[in-house]
């Protein structure tokens, strides 16, 4: 499960030491760790990250498995948290330590830094693989983040980029050594915490409009 930690102005939210796939529990771990964050005194920035081989491979397949009728609302809370981490009134950075696919690869992108480990793991969007569409609201996200060149081969593809090439087609921001994500990702949100408050989220929200909007609207 999720914890939280604190560094200066700087909170660091772990995700966990697993595959941290977003089971419903883990969502509403998030959800509380986020009403936490928002309600602290600013300035304020959030770094998320993880511990061992994965950051995150997204959405909990076996529990949707096993419980397609929440699927719908499943999704929903899914797109509520892409959302929330894109609208959120404070600087996010991402610090991928380990592999980064699917949902984790689209929470990643809801945050406004990456730093990601440059000598092992990978970033990918492995849904054209397995035969698993994007919802309306996902493929929205994905194409406000990137280039469309970028977002069409990721997204048709599947292709697995390493540090260095996610960098080269600024998927990530930086690509570091492994010892170095962590405290990278805390120097560039130490550095931006100062513009955390109302305006910020009203920047955010007022710079992908389309895409909150069909993240609210699309569940299927």
């Amino acid at each position: 499960m999720p914890t939280l930690d604190r560094h200066d102005d700087v909170f660091v939210l772990s995700l966990g030491d697993t595959e941290n796939r977003f089971h419903p529990d883990q969502i509403t771990a998030l959800n509380k760790l986020l009403d936490e964050i928002e309600q602290a005194p600013t300035p304020a920035a959030l770094v998320t990250t993880a511990t061992g081989k994965h950051y995150s491979l997204g959405l909990d397949l076996d529990w949707l498995g096993a419980n397609p009728d929440q699927r719908i609302t499943y999704v929903k809370s899914i797109h509520d948290l892409l959302a929330r981490f894109l609208a959120l009134p404070m600087i996010t950075v991402a610090a991928l330590q380990g592999h980064t696919f699917a949902g984790g690869a689209m929470f990643s992108l809801a945050h406004d830094l990456r730093v990601m480990r440059a000598d092992r793991g990978f970033w990918c969007l492995p849904e054209a693989d397995i035969g698993l569409p994007f919802t309306p609201g996902m493929s929205a996200l994905i194409q406000s983040r990137l280039t469309p060149q970028v977002a069409h081969e990721a997204m048709v593809t599947a292709r697995r980029y390493g540090a260095s090439e996610a960098a080269e087609r600024s998927i990530v921001d930086q690509a570091v050594a492994e010892d170095a994500v962590l405290s990278t990702a805390i120097s560039l949100a130490q550095a931006q915490a100062g513009k955390a408050g109302h305006g910020l989220r009203v920047i955010k929200t007022r710079l992908y409009p389309s895409v909150l909007e069909t993240l609210a609207l699309s569940a299927i």
